[in-house]
């Protein structure tokens, strides 16, 4: 489980993971805002609840919020929905299709890889999708971060948890 990144403004920077969260706050660096209801920590004499949403204390160093490749982001991108056959695909399910295949040469970045259904995927193989008579839905492209706002930021397909709503304007 992820926890929500605020900077000193309490604007969303990212998400990290708990443990990162933990020692942000152990070393005096951030506070915890909120925690989630049913997650705790143990350790061998302490219970400490998951914090799910963090503040940065003094302000982080400016950095444009730049969409990071990776497969939970392509998800994000084609909105868990097959670009050949858009059927929706559960993140289980997916696959991630490289339009020009990497044997030929392909690279794995954001023009060259789409989402797609195993049946799909198995039925273009190591052919382009002109070769397998396959159409896209949409060209890959690398989203801009502030197209689809925080949701790719984030890298949120559904519902933010809930105790990340009201930092996100949700509430």
């Amino acid at each position: 489980m992820d926890t929500l990144l605020l900077g000193q403004g309490y604007e969303p920077l990212g998400r990290v993971g708990w443990q990162r969260a933990m020692t942000l706050w152990f070393t005096g660096r951030a506070e915890i805002l909120e925690e989630y209801d049913d997650r705790v920590i143990r350790t061998v004499r302490v219970a400490f609840p998951m914090p799910a949403v963090v503040r940065f204390f003094r302000s982080t160093r400016a950095r444009r919020a730049a969409v990071r490749f990776s497969r939970e982001q392509v998800y994000a991108r084609d909105h868990g929905r097959c670009q050949y056959c858009s059927s929706e695909v559960t993140r289980r399910e997916s696959t991630y299709d490289h339009i020009v295949p990497r044997s030929r040469g392909g690279a794995t970045r954001w023009d060259n890889i789409v989402l797609a259904c195993r049946p799909c995927n198995q039925r273009k193989a190591d052919r382009t999708p002109s070769e397998a008579h396959m159409a896209l839905l949409s060209r890959p492209v690398q989203p801009a971060p502030h197209a689809d706002g925080w949701r790719m930021v984030l890298g949120l397909v559904g519902e933010a948890p809930a105790p990340w709503r009201p930092y996100l304007g949700l509430e």
